[in-house]
């Protein structure tokens, strides 16, 4: 019967660090309106996995993407969609020179280590996802955004392992928010 007991105990052991692991999560979403523009910025927690650390410092370019949905909601059709966007991110560190770079499109920056890069898409700032004349006055929208390891825009072969792979199946769950675009009375 002890033994039995200390064995239970050893499993419960060794299942509590998966059960203190916190799951990627959209923590905070702020729309805001700067120069006649709508503008996202959010609060990501999530970390990578080992396997996945092992492959970026050796080279193998990670990407993420954000998705963005805005709709406004319609009581006598389907909701019209407003804003359906995505962000993605380019991590790859460079061996020779010993320097991680992160960034979207054409732009990277410099980063000192893969901890400071994801901090760059753990808090995203300044997103500019609309035009604010494209958004009616004191109407209330609804937004949803998430993030995710896009395994889309790897080389091949790692395509192939990230489907075999959970280490490779990072996406945070959808987290809603709205809000509503007041215009100031400019009299």
């Amino acid at each position: 019967m002890l033994c039995l007991l200390l064995v239970c105990l050893g499993l419960c052991v060794q299942a509590g660090p998966a059960w203190a692991q916190d799951p990627a999560q959209v923590t905070r979403v702020e729309p805001a309106v700067r120069d006649g523009e709508l503008y996202i910025d959010a609060d990501i927690d999530f970390d990578v996995s080992s396997e996945l650390r092992d492959a970026a410092e050796k080279g193998v370019p990670i990407y993420f993407t954000a998705d963005l949905e805005i709709v406004a909601r319609r009581w006598w059709w389907f909701d019209r969609t407003v804003v359906d966007k995505q962000l993605t991110w380019r991590v790859v560190y460079n061996a020779l020179t010993r320097q991680w770079r992160v960034g979207t499109g054409d732009l990277s920056l410099p980063e000192t280590s893969l901890s400071d890069s994801l901090s760059v898409i753990r808090h995203i700032r300044g997103w500019a996802v609309a035009s604010v004349k494209d958004l009616e006055s004191d109407r209330k929208y609804h937004g949803k955004i998430r993030l995710r390891l896009d395994t889309s825009r790897l080389a091949r072969p790692f395509q192939i392992n990230a489907l075999n792979s959970s280490a490779w199946s990072m996406t945070t769950p959808w987290k809603d928010f709205t809000f509503s675009v007041s215009v100031a009375d400019p009299s």
